[in-house]
């Protein structure tokens, strides 16, 4: 949903053959001696086995440079707290930002310029440019380095498709299809050809991606002004929904689903289609018991005149009060801690091991934070430790380069959601709700929100 969600992932896992990249070597700027102290962000609250390795990434990390020192610090980004971190020293060096605060942080100057260090990477240049655009300032220069990303998919169950006598090997691929097959599975099978979420800020999130996806925006292009009740996808969006609702019978009975339920009832074969992030492959496997065979992907519909897929990921970004030396051992900790694990054999094909031999799922779709080429390489590294159905995903992964990357809207976002929730819910339980009329309230509520954010 946010690209600050908090997920489980084998990131904290110690990986030292990656400390054979680094070389180390004294900063200038740095202490007197030449050693530099680097604090980093870390989550709140790791279980102590996720703490162990993240420890044990530090001392490779240390070894490789032995004029750095790494400080963990406990850190959660929130936006309004940020501006009183930063005003107070308070902020480690090197820590992530959504995808949504980039480009205003980078235009405030509110994080340091790093581009030129960054552009000395070895995979500089082979950022999907999609995904890089996000921590680019106005010129192209990469002030915040992507380091985890998502775009949204069509999750689709197998099974339900071939009882209702649909080829789950060929998805739908126009929103019109979405609604044929949802009717189609709905009548045959008795559960919800289509469901979507719709409380907890996920109903505004969703409404927000289907709204992209045919071809319209829930904000102005300078993120100065909401447009939900003048931009016609929006409407159209909730009036389609409202047909597989009422018109179809197709949604099922549960109209009020959030990104926990949803997932239960789709690994459950309650659902037919549901849009959410293209990776939740490994949620729906590990916490809700989803049989491997009946899950398929796709990639969303798009349709209208500028249609886009919504993303959004997590940069990592370096205080603008760190030193020319802190900064540059920045850029060599996001090497060495976020990228090498995608970017360097030895490390990627070490990692891929060690999920696979603890059962988690290797080779589920994620966006590509690289380009397709180093992608496709990064595919063939872990191949010999993939084990997921990768052919069922195969309709999202050969598509998802060619789909436009739309950032989620940049102000007061989780906000807004929250308000586009009770838009959601009204159309999916009232039959004669009013949709212009809901539209125009919550038009008015979110340019409140954007007027304070703009103070």
């Amino acid at each position: 949903m946010t690209s600050t969600t908090r997920r489980a992932t084998l990131g904290a896992l110690a990986f030292t053959s990656a400390a054979a990249l680094l070389a180390g070597c004294a900063a200038p700027g740095g202490e007197a001696d030449g050693t530099v102290t680097l604090t980093v962000a870390i989550d709140a609250g790791l279980e102590k086995e996720a703490r162990d390795n993240f420890d044990a990434r530090v001392e490779a990390f240390e070894e490789a440079n032995p004029d750095i020192t790494v400080e963990a610090q406990e850190y959660t980004w929130t936006a309004p707290t940020f501006t009183t971190d930063l005003a107070g020293g308070t902020l480690p060096d090197v820590f992530p930002i959504p995808f949504t605060d980039g480009r205003g942080l980078i235009a405030n100057e509110q994080i340091a310029d790093i581009s030129a260090l960054v552009a000395e990477l070895p995979y500089a240049d082979q950022f999907n440019p999609n995904i890089a655009q996000a921590g680019q300032s106005d010129d192209g220069a990469q002030w915040a380095v992507p380091i985890a990303a998502y775009g949204q998919g069509l999750h689709y169950n197998r099974a339900l498709f071939e009882e209702a006598g649909l080829d789950p090997d060929a998805p739908p691929a126009t929103w019109e299809e979405v609604r044929e097959a949802a009717k189609q599975i709905a009548d045959a099978t008795g559960q919800a050809g289509y469901a979507t979420m719709t409380s907890g800020n996920t109903g505004g999130w969703i409404l927000t991606t289907l709204v992209n996806a045919f071809g319209g925006r829930t904000e102005n292009g300078d993120a100065t002004a909401p447009t939900i009740d003048s931009d016609p996808a929006v409407a159209e969006v909730l009036q389609y929904l409202h047909d597989l609702r009422w018109s179809d019978n197709s949604m099922g009975s549960n109209f009020l689903y959030d990104w926990g339920t949803i997932n239960q009832d789709f690994a459950s074969g309650r659902i037919g289609m549901y849009v959410s992030g293209g990776g939740n492959y490994g949620n729906l496997l590990t916490q809700n018991a989803l049989n491997p065979d009946d899950y398929g992907l796709t990639v969303l519909p798009l349709q209208g005149e500028d249609p886009g897929l919504l993303g959004g990921g997590t940069l990592a970004a370096v205080s603008p009060k760190a030193s020319e030396a802190e900064q540059a051992a920045a850029v060599k900790w996001i090497d060495f801690y976020y990228l090498a694990k995608l970017a360097d054999e030895d490390t990627v094909v070490e990692t891929a091991e060690l999920a696979a031999s603890l059962d988690q799922p290797v080779g589920a779709p994620e966006l590509p934070i690289f380009d397709q080429e180093q992608y496709e390489q990064y595919q063939a590294w872990i191949a010999p430790f993939v084990n997921v159905p990768v052919e069922q995903m195969a309709p999202y992964t050969d598509a998802i380069f060619d789909q436009p990357l739309i950032a989620e809207p940049r102000v007061a976002t989780q906000d807004v959601y929250a308000l586009l929730d009770t838009v959601v819910q009204a159309v999916l339980t009232d039959e004669n709700a009013d949709i212009d009329a809901l539209l125009a309230d919550v038009q008015a509520q979110a340019e409140a929100l954007y007027e304070a954010a703009a103070e």
